[in-house]
């Protein structure tokens, strides 16, 4: 029996004729497309399909018990994960402002914290920034203060490594500018970007 499973979990596929798996990727294919979804991984039987091996996969013949795992993403749950992440740079962005203060009270626990938080969600949002890629017409235009966001990012790397470099050197006046004056502002600039996706 041939088992069809998207992210996980099992789906019940009704075929129409296709006899090789190349067939059924296509067909997979356009029905992610009626449905504002893409594709962002494939194992046929445990074995990943890369860009690479897809052409001569494609042209096996369909068996008994062919196995097909989708891995998915929609164009819903990314601007779901764009809100949330909104609200979180919204939320750290107050944290970062704080941050002067935070290192006078002699919080160092919180601040570093809050720093780690605010790299993790950047990370986050460059691997769902990825995959809203796979939806130009949707995300396309998207901009953060007027920028694209590889030029926005390129401008921001230089003032993370600055700010990493204040931390190793304990240099907390810096670290203290740096949170208020540039960091802060930028994770408003994010928030304020995907709040308007």
């Amino acid at each position: 029996m041939i088992s069809f499973y998207i992210n996980g979990d099992p789906v019940e596929v009704q075929l129409e004729g296709e006899e090789t798996i190349g067939d059924v990727l296509k067909s997979f294919e356009i029905t992610c497309e009626e449905n504002a979804a893409a594709v962002i991984g494939i194992t046929v039987d445990g074995k990943t399909i890369t860009a690479d091996t897809f052409d001569e996969e494609a042209t096996k013949p369909l068996g008994k018990d062919t196995k097909f795992e989708f891995s998915v993403v929609t164009k819903d749950s990314i601007k779901q994960s764009f809100a949330e992440l909104s609200k979180l740079f919204d939320e750290l962005s107050l944290q970062m402002e704080d941050v002067p203060v935070a290192l006078q009270s002699g919080k160092n626990k919180e601040v570093s914290d809050s720093i780690k938080k605010v790299a993790d969600s950047i990370d986050n949002f460059c691997h769902i920034a990825a995959l809203a890629s796979l939806f130009p017409q949707d995300f396309g235009s998207t901009k953060i203060d007027g920028k694209q966001f590889g030029d926005f990012f390129k401008e921001f790397s230089p003032i993370l490594s600055d700010f990493e470099q204040a931390l190793t050197n304990n240099d907390t006046v810096l670290i203290g500018d740096l949170s208020e004056y540039e960091i802060c502002p930028r994770l408003k600039a994010i928030s304020q970007a995907l709040k308007a996706m």
